[in-house]
């Protein structure tokens, strides 16, 4: 047991690790929190920092995600739950990070890293579906909460899936809603952002 629990703190530390900040201080000597939307990811990244830092702190937030569901299959023995709970503590630091006085992201990256380790076909499936809608309507937002909303479900209809791993996407679920309600506001009132913008200027 202490050893599960062990994994699960480390998870949260390595969740905790926000990629988009220390790069920005790195190559800009800014807190990219106050700037572009506010959001410490890879799509404000993007429009802060340009596509190559985009892209690498896209990898690393996904390699979070799996390196965290693997600590927990290493050191969770043949319990589902614990790299499920390892997968969701990453999240969790990366949304309410230590190191950053807890403002984080809002952990699609990392939870893509975490669903397509834990079951990867019904990751693919919504992967595809929201890229899909991204490549149409341009909102990063709506494609994130397709792929964290379909992967449940898709999960509930395999029956050849435990029902703990769907328990875990819809906790990874509802965790991406919360953090997506203001970019939920906007798609609604259609002011929300879309891909290639720069997004508002956000001064703190």
């Amino acid at each position: 047991m202490t050893l599960k629990i062990v994994a699960i703190v480390i998870s949260y530390f390595l969740g905790s690790v926000s990629f988009s900040v220390l790069l920005a201080k790195m190559l800009k000597g800014i807190d990219i929190r106050h700037h572009g939307s506010g959001n410490a990811g890879a799509t404000n990244t993007l429009r802060v920092l340009g596509k190559g830092p985009a892209i690498l702190v896209l990898l690393l937030d996904v390699l979070k995600g799996i390196a965290a569901v693997w600590l927990g299959k290493w050191l969770g023995g043949d319990s589902l739950w614990i790299p499920a709970l390892c997968g969701i503590a990453a999240i969790i630091g990366h949304n309410w990070p230590i190191y950053f006085r807890f403002r984080g992201g809002k952990g699609i990256a990392t939870a893509i890293g975490v669903l397509a380790t834990l079951c990867f076909l019904p990751a693919l499936y919504a992967g595809i579906i929201a890229i899909i809608s991204i490549f149409i309507t341009r909102y990063v937002s709506l494609g994130s909460l397709i792929f964290v909303i379909l992967t449940p479900a898709i999960l509930l209809m395999l029956p050849t899936y435990p029902l703990t791993l769907f328990w875990a996407a819809l906790i990874i679920c509802v965790f991406a809603i919360w953090r997506h309600r203001t970019n939920i506001k906007k798609l609604i009132h259609g002011k929300e952002n879309k891909l290639g913008n720069k997004g508002e200027k956000r001064v703190v």
